[in-house]
């Protein structure tokens, strides 16, 4: 065998080789990418993991998702969960699930670039809002024939001229996808189970498991760790005079009152009747109370009107803060019952006010008890 054919054999051997090495790396990268998506239940977290994943395998300058909300099913909603792309604030992202784009998306499973989508979409479907966002690829996140999302990715960082994807590429997108939609699916069913569906905010369990993990947290940190409890005041007034609807919307108003008050790292429950408790992450007393106060004010300012008939809401509180020094708690029930507590003195002191578990309160707590 000449030199020349041994060489050419050579320069084969190493391509396949080289071939086969990009697999496994690829399948062991969709290996951890699996682990850490299926792992992830958090719905915003999983879905910030999906967008900067895609970004990073893909190489593209930007990405982001429709999703059905968790926990309404009737459109498919950008909102915050992109990355990189460039948003026309003047365009509400939001496409009915019976919308054509959908409708095809689901039958055809296929993953397309913006041009087979203009082939293949109806005449009389409005594509315009995809369009705006300039994705390079439209990608169906599917599970059992069922679409749970459309990941969009945008402009591609290439350094030749072709920034086209390849088939092997596709399968790699298609696969990660794959992975996307079911745990997409998983942390909804989370999101579901653990959310209170008339206020949208979490269950009473899920809440103390929260606060379980973020005490532990505390302790070994030295941090901070304030909860607050809110009652509304007279609630039975609301329901005894205009109705049980009335009620609901007076609960479902607070608690979006409570919920707009709070940063995206603390957390609101709903933790049974007309009572709700916030989880306050890293935050002392001093902030605690301010930010109670800041709630308990914008309640008492709001116009609650319901069937043209205005009302007046206001609401007690009751905060108590973690301190390594000061209040050493170590059991989660311990902390909220302090906080609760709290909630008492001020309904007996003539509510809508705030009051703070300190230590001579704490103290005949503990008397009580």
């Amino acid at each position: 065998m000449s030199n020349e054919n041994l060489n050419a054999k050579t320069e084969v051997s190493q391509d396949l080789i080289s071939q086969y090495e990009k697999k496994i790396y690829d399948l062991e990268q969709l290996l951890e990418i699996s682990r850490s998506l299926c792992s992830t239940l958090e719905f915003s977290t999983l879905i910030e993991s999906i967008l900067y994943t895609c970004m990073g395998q893909f190489r593209v300058l930007g990405a982001g998702i429709f999703v059905l909300n968790a926990l309404d099913s009737d459109t498919f909603q950008l909102d915050s969960n992109y990355s990189g792309m460039d948003v026309d604030k003047s365009i509400s992202y939001i496409i009915p699930s019976s919308d054509p784009l959908i409708k095809l998306l689901e039958a055809q499973g296929v993953i397309l670039t913006l041009d087979e989508l203009t082939e293949m979409i109806s005449d009389d479907a409005d594509i315009s809002m995809i369009y705006s966002l300039k994705p390079s690829l439209i990608v169906p996140l599917l599970q059992h024939s069922h679409l749970n999302g459309i990941l969009l990715l945008g402009e591609r960082i290439t350094l030749s001229e072709n920034s086209g994807y390849t088939d092997y590429e596709k399968e790699q997108i298609a696969s990660i996808a794959s992975l996307a939609a079911i745990a997409i699916n998983n942390a909804a069913l989370v999101e579901r189970s653990s959310t209170d569906m008339m206020t949208h905010l979490k269950l009473k369990y899920f809440f103390y498991n929260v606060l379980t993990d973020k005490l532990d947290f505390a302790l070994s940190n030295g941090t901070n760790l304030s909860i607050i409890m809110f009652d509304i005041d007279f609630f039975k007034r609301f329901n005894d005079t205009y109705g049980h609807a009335c009620g609901d919307y007076v609960l479902q108003t607070v608690a979006r009152i409570i919920k707009s008050g709070i940063r995206s790292q603390d957390l609101a429950a709903r933790y049974g009747g007309e009572e709700f408790t916030v989880l306050l992450n890293d935050t002392n007393s001093d902030d605690a109370i301010t930010v109670a106060d800041r709630i308990r004010s914008k309640i008492e300012q709001f116009d609650f009107c319901y069937e043209n008939q205005h009302m007046q809401v206001t609401i007690s509180v009751g905060v108590a803060t973690f301190d390594a020094k000061d209040n050493p708690v170590t059991v989660p029930k311990t902390l909220v019952d302090q906080a609760d507590q709290a909630l008492y003195f001020s309904k007996r002191n003539g509510r809508n006010r705030v009051t703070f578990a300190d230590s001579k309160l704490i103290s005949e707590i503990k008397v009580e008890e």
